[in-house]
C-alpha cells in the first residue's frame, strides 16, 4: 500500500535514510512524504502500529525485482534424466548409456536407469537385476544410488545422484 491508500489512524514512520520519526497519524506522515516529494509506503502491515516507510516508490519497487532475479539466477533446478536399457543390452551398448548417465550426473542431474521387459523378458526379471548393479558399479566414482532398485510394472527402476 502507498501513499492515500494506507487508512490506519496511528502509524510508525521510517525516514528515507532509515531513522525512527516515531509514532504518528496517516495523515502527518503523508504530508511529510509529499514535502519530501517521495512516497509513504507501508512495509510490515501486520505490526502493531504498521510500519511504514518514506521512500522513493518506483526505486522501491525496481530493487526488489533486482533482488528477486538475483535470488533466482543462484537456484539450480535438478532435472531427473532417463536413460532406458534392455536385459539383452550387450556391453558395448552398455558404456555407451553409462557415458550418457556420467554426462548427466556430472551436470548436476540425477539419472533415472529403466531397465524395460517386453514379452517373454518379463519371466526372467529377477535374473536382470545383475544389469542395474553393473551399471550402478561402473558410475561408483561419481554416482550413488539414491534409490534401490525395484520393480514397477513392466520395468525395473533405479535413481542415481552425483557424489557431493
Amino acid at each position: 500500500m502507498i501513499n492515500e491508500q494506507i487508512r490506519d489512524k496511528e502509524i510508525r514512520l521510517v525516514g528515507e535514510n532509515g531513522e525512527q520519526l516515531g509514532i504518528m497519524s496517516a495523515k502527518e506522515a503523508f504530508k511529510m512524504a509529499q514535502d519530501a516529494e517521495l512516497d509513504l509506503v507501508k512495509i510490515a502491515p501486520m505490526a502493531k502500529p504498521p510500519v511504514c516507510k518514506i521512500i522513493d516508490y518506483g526505486k522501491y519497487c525496481y530493487e526488489q525485482a533486482r533482488k528477486e532475479k538475483e535470488a533466482k539466477k543462484k537456484q539450480k533446478v535438478i532435472e531427473v534424466k532417463e536413460v532406458r536399457l534392455s536385459p539383452n543390452i550387450d556391453t558395448n551398448d552398455l558404456n555407451t548409456k553409462t557415458n550418457a548417465a556420467r554426462k548427466f550426473l556430472e551436470k548436476g542431474n540425477k539419472v533415472k536407469v529403466t531397465l524395460r521387459f517386453r514379452g517373454r523378458e518379463m519371466a526372467h526379471m529377477s535374473k536382470s537385476k545383475y544389469i542395474l548393479d553393473d551399471f550402478a558399479k561402473e558410475l561408483s566414482d561419481i554416482a550413488v544410488i539414491d534409490k534401490p532398485s525395484k520393480v514397477e510394472g513392466r520395468s525395473m527402476v533405479m535413481f542415481l545422484t552425483a557424489k557431493r
